[in-house]
């Protein structure tokens, strides 16, 4: 997977509560795990902003709610310092669903902002949504 720019910070934990920003029927999905995660021998994971994650459905329509999928970190609360020295957070914590391995999403449009480091990591990803930070 291609690294991102910029020095995100660790924010969400395994079991945290994510708002579901695409339009594919979720609204709230809870964090299972994280794919390629780098951590230490021990320690439990958690992802950062344009991480590869597994959701759980928890709130939505009734023929998703408890289905696992693919997904992608597009907005974190946690402020993360970009290499101009800036430091970037947003109001929530939020997903897009993917629904294949070559990350397309499973949406077709984004609600509200995405971060630039999904963009230079989930192309795909980035062209469904309003606005790019």
């Amino acid at each position: 997977m291609k690294p991102v720019s910029g020095k995100p910070t660790r924010s969400l934990n395994i079991g945290s509560l994510l708002e579901a920003a695409d339009n594919s029927g979720a609204r709230i999905v809870r964090l299972v795990s994280i794919k390629h995660g780098k951590t230490k021998k021990g320690r439990q994971g958690y992802a950062k902003i344009a991480d590869w994650v597994k959701v759980s459905v928890r709130k939505g329509d009734p023929k998703m709610k408890g289905e696992v999928f693919d997904a992608v970190v597009v907005r974190q609360k946690k402020p993360w310092r970009r290499l101009t020295g800036e430091r970037i957070c947003f109001n929530d914590n939020a997903v897009a669903l993917l629904k294949d391995e070559k990350g397309n999403p499973k949406g077709t449009q984004i609600k509200g902002p995405i971060a630039r480091e999904v963009q230079e990591r989930f192309k795909e990803v980035a062209k469904i949504a309003s606005i790019v930070y």
